[in-house]
């Protein structure tokens, strides 16, 4: 598998692939001092106790990947049943983003008694957990979908939170990729927020805002970060994920639909141009041609402007206004 795909969709049978042991590169006939050399020159990355990666597959995982690393080596040195993990460490498990988020340590809930909070890159919290929020996720031990979602967007910066939650959201109550079912949405902010009221804890007054804000259309973090500076800005009636009809009967989906200003937006995320999972594997020079053909097949048929964006033009609000009215988008 080539490392530019694992770096966007890196599982946990994936990972374990990728670690190595110590007596896996024995084996190959390196000695200790051998191994250590390589430590040192940048050839392998020590990621837990005698688990290692090649640095250059390292290298090509985003923070995601690498803290599913980091946790599957935890899990790989523990005795069954193993951590508990939870918050950031559960939410790669569960395959949910970390916008602009790089742990340092892996979380666990503490079970049963134990004297120290933090020992060997692991972070141990005081927390109860319940079995109802307990599952397993090939094998490792972490917290539901649902109390992942809890407690990050109690704890992660406001970006990263919407990020998370709408990708939640999104394997909830998006059915064909683009539409979302209205019903399975308000029962999924329903419960969470009934959850989310049932406490007092820090950062759940942002939590709550977060799951109401959440929407599953967003289908990239950048496209759930555009949405929340949309916000900030006083957009409050964008039209997401609108379906276009194009002059041969060929079917768009645009990102946001300005109708005030008759001109929709698209998030330019670097995997539509680099990640293979998305590319199919074309060549980029065809992807941006087939990108102009979309784009000029929308105008014709709709007489609307377009506007791009990229991550850079998300950092603030006031960036990405300046980015629009580049475009003739005001905030109201």
């Amino acid at each position: 598998m080539p490392n530019d795909v694992l770096m966007r969709t890196l599982t946990v049978p994936a990972a374990r692939g990728l670690l190595l042991s110590r007596d896996e590169l024995r084996a190959t006939g390196l000695t200790d001092r051998e191994l250590s050399a390589r430590v040192d020159s940048g050839e392998l990355r020590r990621v837990r106790r005698g688990r290692y990666v090649h640095v250059h597959d390292w290298n090509d995982l985003w923070s995601e990947g690498r803290h599913l690393l980091e946790v599957v080596a935890v899990e790989m040195n523990s005795e069954p049943p193993g951590p508990l993990l939870i918050g950031v460490s559960a939410a790669v498990l569960h395959g949910l983003p970390l916008y602009r988020t790089a742990p340092r340590q892996v979380h666990a809930a503490i079970e049963g008694r134990r004297h120290t909070r933090n020992r060997m890159g692991i972070h141990w919290h005081d927390v109860t957990v319940p079995a109802e929020d307990i599952t397993a996720i090939d094998g490792i031990r972490c917290t539901s979908l649902d109390r992942t979602v809890l407690d990050i967007t109690a704890t992660m910066h406001r970006e990263a939170a919407v990020a998370a939650a709408d990708a939640a959201l999104r394997r909830v109550a998006v059915i064909d990729g683009h539409n979302q079912d209205a019903a399975l949405a308000g029962t999924w902010r329903d419960v969470l927020s009934g959850r989310a009221h049932a406490v007092s804890t820090r950062g759940i007054r942002q939590a709550r805002e977060v799951i109401s804000f959440a929407d599953g259309r967003a289908q990239l973090p950048g496209e759930s970060v555009s949405r929340l500076q949309l916000h900030r800005l006083g957009f409050r009636s964008v039209r997401l994920q609108e379906h276009i009809i194009g002059p041969d009967g060929e079917s768009y989906w645009l990102d946001f639909a300005f109708e005030r200003s008759r001109c929709f937006g698209e998030f330019d995320g670097r995997g539509k141009y680099s990640d293979p999972t998305m590319t199919g594997g074309a060549a980029i020079e065809d992807i941006v041609m087939a990108e102009k053909r979309r784009e000029d097949a929308v105008r014709g048929v709709t007489g609307w402007g377009f506007g791009r964006w990229e991550s850079s033009h998300i950092r603030t609000p006031d960036i990405l206004s300046a980015r629009l009215r580049a475009f003739g988008i005001r905030p109201p």
